[in-house]
């Protein structure tokens, strides 16, 4: 099969080669890959004890072609969202994968390929997101990042909820994070930014979810005395004015965080946002722009 692969663990360069399909064990199926969607970590996220070349790959979707004996949830034809982060045997970024069964879900109906191909790796940020947020209707909420994967899910299911989102981006995207129910938009490259939302907003917002590195400060500058900054990049600031700041932590299970957000979107009250769809033979050059940090909602590979 053809993949796109990490040959080795010093270069972090990615080339397509062609590989052999990965053996399915007792708890794990075989998937030809229809869409595989693309993220910042897709070049990085590997095993520390990886096997080269290594497929990479976070997520994707397809259509079962084969299932080990111990497999009772799933059968062949089945069309399914599929996680394969940091597996034994490779990610997605290729024309077959082999996962457990455990980190598989149905793929609905009502959503392609392409779709379904988005969701696996934001979409379970997102809904961990907004269980770290503890939002209520009528809160405020400044999304730091706001117009990428996770924050085009998190502004629509935060404004689902009753809450007031303020977001941060370029202002290009501004148009784009209204649509999607932003009540407030701010430009992180104007100098004068938080003072101009502190005009509008006097004590600060309730809480504030940085998702974009090196965000977490600008954040916290925003947020009301005793409020709550969450970090989804990492970064480490120290508390002021009584302000919280967490890490942004993984707590729920891949399939239970998918069910749900498939919930929401089946339901619609979100929208899934893709802002270009590339062919395999294109994969790198995706790859390319995601990794400029400057991508609009999702950006998916077809196969």
């Amino acid at each position: 099969m053809k993949a796109y692969v990490r040959t080795n663990a010093q270069s972090m360069e990615v080339e397509l080669q062609n590989i052999a399909v990965p053996e399915v064990a007792e708890q794990e199926v075989l998937v030809e890959m229809s869409a595989f969607g693309v993220g910042i970590h897709d070049r990085y996220f590997i095993p520390s004890d990886a096997n080269f070349p290594y497929t990479i790959g976070l997520e994707g979707s397809g259509v079962i072609k084969k299932i080990g004996n111990g497999v009772k949830d799933f059968v062949i034809g089945d069309r399914v969202i599929l996680n394969s982060s940091s597996l034994p045997k490779g990610g997605c970024w290729a024309e077959y994968t082999v996962v457990p069964s455990d980190m598989l879900i149905l793929l609905p109906e009502s959503m392609d390929f392409n779709e379904g191909a988005t969701i696996s790796v934001a979409g379970k940020t997102a809904m961990e997101c907004m269980g770290a947020l503890n939002l209520n209707e009528g809160d405020t909420l400044f999304i730091a990042g706001a117009s990428g994967a996770i924050g085009s899910l998190v502004i629509q299911l935060a404004t689902d909820k009753g809450v007031r989102v303020i977001a941060s981006a370029s202002k290009n995207n501004h148009a784009y994070m209204h649509a999607l129910g932003a009540d407030i938009t701010v430009d992180y490259k104007d100098a004068d930014w938080k003072e101009s939302l502190l005009t509008i907003l006097p004590n600060g917002v309730d809480i504030a979810l940085a998702i974009q590195p090196n965000t977490a400060k600008d954040s916290m500058d925003v947020v009301k005395n005793s409020g709550t900054v969450i970090t989804v990049s990492g970064d480490s600031i120290a508390a002021e004015r009584g302000i919280t700041v967490s890490q942004f932590e993984h707590l729920l299970r891949w399939q239970e965080a998918l069910n749900g957000l498939i919930g929401n979107i089946t339901a619609g009250k979100v929208k899934i946002i893709i802002e270009k769809v590339y062919r395999f033979d294109q994969a790198l050059e995706a790859l390319a722009k995601i990794e400029t940090r400057h991508a609009r909602g999702k950006i998916v590979v077809s196969i």
